[in-house]
């Protein structure tokens, strides 16, 4: 996705230890025509999985995961990773390993929203280890329901994420791969 790289590029900062901050369009300000974009990419690669529903974690998920359920007409449910005095009985739990931060969050999903047989798409911010994506998909799969797909926006490559999705048997689509972030530089999946 080019308009996607350039922002990247144009506006990414590359930290220590394999961090891309992306909070100028992605996660702290965000670019709504870049959203809007992300959604139509997302529904053109799934746009055979016959989805019902997708599904992302609060809160950098929410504005490519809302662009993507527009796109496909169906409903975003996002899981939280805060406690709610709302949100308490019949509810799914997993728990999850942020790279990002460095610490482990339960995510939640009342039961409500996810039905047996309902075909899900998860999308996400980033993907590097995985732990996200596999916490959405147990909650899926807790529901009776399939994982149609994994929609991600950014991928770092280098970290096993991807191989290990792939290797539990999920579809994984990640707009922009990053193959490295040595020396303060992006280098994307094809252009080492």
């Amino acid at each position: 996705m080019k308009l996607l790289k350039q922002k990247v590029i144009n506006e990414g900062i590359v930290l220590a230890k394999g961090v891309l901050k992306v909070d100028s369009f992605l996660n702290h300000q965000m670019d709504p025509f870049l959203m809007r974009e992300i959604g139509r990419e997302f529904k053109a690669l799934f746009a055979e999985e016959k989805i019902t529903k997708v599904l992302t974690i609060e809160s950098s998920g929410i504005a490519p995961g809302i662009m993507t359920a527009l796109e496909l007409e169906v409903p975003l449910i996002f899981a939280r990773k805060q406690k709610s005095l709302t949100l308490t009985e019949d509810i799914y739990v997993e728990k999850v390993y942020s790279f990002t931060k460095r610490e482990t969050n339960e995510i939640t999903v009342s039961k409500k929203f996810i039905a047996p047989g309902e075909r899900v798409l998860i999308v996400d911010d980033f993907l590097a280890n995985g732990e996200a994506a596999f916490g959405l998909a147990r909650i899926v799969e807790q529901a009776g329901a399939a994982v149609a797909g994994i929609g991600i926006v950014i991928e770092k490559s280098f970290q096993p994420g991807r191989d290990l999705l792939l290797k539990a048997g999920y579809r994984v689509e990640s707009l922009v791969r990053i193959a490295s972030l040595e020396d303060e530089r992006v280098v994307f999946v094809g252009e080492e």
